[in-house]
């Protein structure tokens, strides 16, 4: 029990929050509301899977903001070709894949840290964009590229069983799976793991791979969404993605770190806002509030740190 301490917190966090709303205003628990939420926080949902499984290696990736944007813009421009959905699709998580690639080979091999390597990254991939787009959105797209041509309810639980099912995924194949107990390894001591014939490198530049193959799959679920692609989605969605999955509980010295708490962070962070709304709250108290409810997390793992460490001290002692 004592070993998911923070996720039960922000669980009850979560639960205190939604009955304040469903006591106190009205029209927030409506379908259509429940499923714009949905919507509005599953890219930041897919991505922190991923970027889950980069903290628990001790990296970090802050460049899934810009890669997002890329992506998208991938994506509309191969759907004004004429392509049908499987090949839009794929080609934004390979392009995904691939700039997660770059930012894995050149931490695991090339030994930069890896919040250097994705700041560059970030950078690049932003004012690239912005150099070669000149700003403008990707109009004019078929109609087979919005919701994939699906109507907007089948759209939306679709999205919402995929979502779904790849967090029960994550969940299983990081307590089950080698890969998944390399990962930690990797993450509680790579010196270790690396006497034991683990593959650390190896280890570091999938994780990569992996959140920069969703960062693609979710850039193309949220540009499905709209008529147009802008050139600037993704603007601070890097900080959305590791606040969530620091809220929930993962080390961000790694190797700890639960799928739930993820889950529960994401959910925490993605309706603080909308709440703020309907309580007749100025939306600028939010960033506030993401910010404290941030340093509470932090606060909180590092303290229960301190006492395990002086708990096993006071055992060999």
């Amino acid at each position: 029990m004592r070993r998911h301490t923070q996720e039960i917190a922000i669980a009850a966090a979560n639960v205190l929050l939604l009955l304040l709303l469903a006591f106190t205003v009205q029209g927030f628990f409506t379908g259509e509301n429940l499923a714009d939420l949905f919507l509005a926080n599953m890219p930041v949902m897919l991505i922190a899977l991923g970027m889950t499984a980069v903290i628990v290696t001790a990296q970090i990736d802050i460049s899934v903001g810009s890669i997002f944007a890329l992506c998208s813009i991938v994506a509309g421009i191969t759907a004004k070709t004429g392509a049908p959905a499987p090949v839009f699709l794929l080609a934004a998580i390979l392009t995904g894949a691939a700039c997660g690639a770059l930012n894995g080979a050149l931490t695991a091999w090339v030994r930069i840290p890896s919040i250097v390597v994705t700041l560059g990254t970030m950078v690049a991939l932003r004012d690239g964009l912005r150099w070669a787009t000149q700003g403008a959105w990707v109009g004019g797209l078929p109609a087979s590229f919005v919701r994939f041509g699906l109507a907007s309810r089948t759209y939306t639980v679709s999205v919402l069983i995929l979502t779904v099912l790849m967090i029960a995924g994550f969940a299983w194949a990081l307590r089950n799976l080698r890969v998944g107990r390399a990962i930690f390894a990797t993450g509680s001591n790579a010196a270790a793991a690396q006497q034991m014939g683990l593959n650390t490198q190896r280890v570091v530049f999938g994780v990569f791979v992996l959140t920069g193959a969703l960062t693609g799959l979710a850039a193309t679920l949220n540009a499905v969404r709209f008529q147009q692609v802008p050139s600037n989605s993704g603007l601070g969605m890097e900080l959305k993605v590791i606040a969530a999955v620091a809220v929930g509980g993962a080390a961000i010295t790694g190797g700890s770190a639960t799928i739930t708490g993820t889950v529960l962070g994401v959910i925490l962070l993605g309706i603080i806002g909308p709440a703020l709304t309907f309580l007749g709250v100025s939306a600028y108290w939010e960033k506030a509030l993401q910010g404290a409810i941030i340093l509470l997390a932090v606060s909180f793992h590092a303290l229960s740190q301190y006492r395990r460490k002086r708990g096993a001290e006071v055992v060999i002692g």
